[in-house]
């Protein structure tokens, strides 16, 4: 029998999953999915985005809009938000002081997908990839090019750098270097270098599947830093067989192992969603290079995936669980967002080690979250 590029696909996934446990090929028998299943719509997202997976749901329930449209619509919320410093306006800037966005977008039905990187300027870097998509032969644009695609396509250049973030890095400048001229200020602050992202994902009633992920990228990044978030098949990506993934946390780690695609192609092997995101963080830390690990060989850095398949099943894991002082004040902080039937909701995140596997830099640097977050309360 002749290969089709949908059974050589079909056939990489059964032996993707198979090494990813074993280090051996294994086949997996496939899964049917129900194409009639009533929790559709669906959308999926990281925790941030629980307004807008509301809207993203709404849209597609009430109005039947397009499930890309819907889910850029859900994501626009947080990059209009200055108080959200993870994406869009008011995003953390890099090393000196710019913000740079990233983000990319992928339509199941049309099987098209548009990105950009380094974008500065512009609000809703996810509008602009998926102009990028609707209107240019290309995927990916980036730099002061992807700025002026966007200037000549009528999106606004504004100041993206809010008072609240400009502040952040003039605090991470000034404790650089103990000797410079930078001085010290608001010592009860503590500066991580954080990583901020939104991923969604959704699937229509008729089982239409669109995912977007926008970013500003890790905090303080040297410029022209590029994550996950704009290149397909890591940051996001949708299959309309069968489904669609992303990510937010390290994308270095994720960079390597394609995360977002392999989660997929999982999931075309017959994993659920869930199953998908675990076996994809498996893979990462596999890859992990060892100054990454801990002495015992656990991954010190945090990494999140999102899935969710055409009949509406959704599914979300990360690195670790928190530790459980985290979660007694802070229980939203491991979860992700779903809309569906049931309503707009956060989930608990599974994970692939439990609290007592948590490396000491990492659980360190999650213990100095857990203060700049009471101090945000006060």
């Amino acid at each position: 029998m002749p290969i089709t590029r949908r059974t050589f696909l079909g056939s990489s996934a059964l032996a993707l999953a198979g090494m990813a446990t074993t280090g051996k090929v294994e086949g997996l028998p496939a899964r049917p999915q129900n194409q009639n299943n009533p929790n559709r719509p669906t959308v999926v997202s990281s925790r941030n985005g629980l307004r807008g997976v509301a809207k993203a749901y709404e849209l597609m329930l009430q109005q039947q809009a397009d499930p890309l449209d819907a889910i850029i619509a859900g994501v626009n919320i947080q990059e209009l938000d200055p108080e959200d410093q993870s994406v869009g306006y008011g995003g953390l800037p890099n090393a000196d002081g710019v913000v740079q966005l990233d983000a990319s977008c992928m339509h199941g039905p049309t099987k098209r997908a548009g990105s950009v990187a380094s974008l500065e300027g512009i609000k809703t870097p996810s509008l602009v990839a998926k102009a990028v998509m609707d209107y240019t032969d290309h995927i990916m644009m980036v730099g002061p090019d992807a700025k002026q695609f966007a200037l000549d396509m009528g999106f606004k250049e504004e100041n993206l750098l809010t008072e609240e973030s400009r502040q952040d890095w003039l605090r991470w400048k000034a404790r650089l270097n103990p000797r410079d001229n930078w001085l010290d200020h608001d010592d009860d602050v503590m500066i991580e270098t954080p990583t901020g992202t939104i991923n969604m994902n959704g699937v229509d009633a008729n089982g239409n599947i669109s995912s977007v992920t926008t970013t500003s990228g890790l905090a303080w990044k040297i410029p022209g830093r590029v994550g996950d978030s704009p290149i397909i098949g890591t940051g996001q990506y949708c299959d309309n067989e069968v489904g669609a993934a992303g990510s937010t946390g390290r994308g270095e780690a994720n960079i390597k192992v394609c995360g977002a695609f392999l989660t997929v192609e999982f999931m075309r092997g017959g994993m659920s969603p869930q199953e998908a995101c675990l076996e994809t963080l498996k893979r990462a830390v596999a890859m992990t290079e060892n100054r990454l690990l801990d002495e015992k060989g656990y991954p010190i850095f945090s990494l999140n995936f999102y899935a969710i398949s055409k009949d509406g099943r959704f599914g979300g894991a990360t690195m670790y669980q928190n530790p459980t002082e985290y979660l007694e004040e802070f229980p939203e902080r491991g979860s992700y967002a779903v809309a569906n039937a049931d309503g707009a909701r956060l989930e608990p995140f599974q994970f692939v080690y439990d609290n007592t596997k948590i490396p000491a830099y990492t659980k360190e640097r999650m213990i100095r979250r857990l203060d700049s977050l009471r101090a945000a309360k006060k």
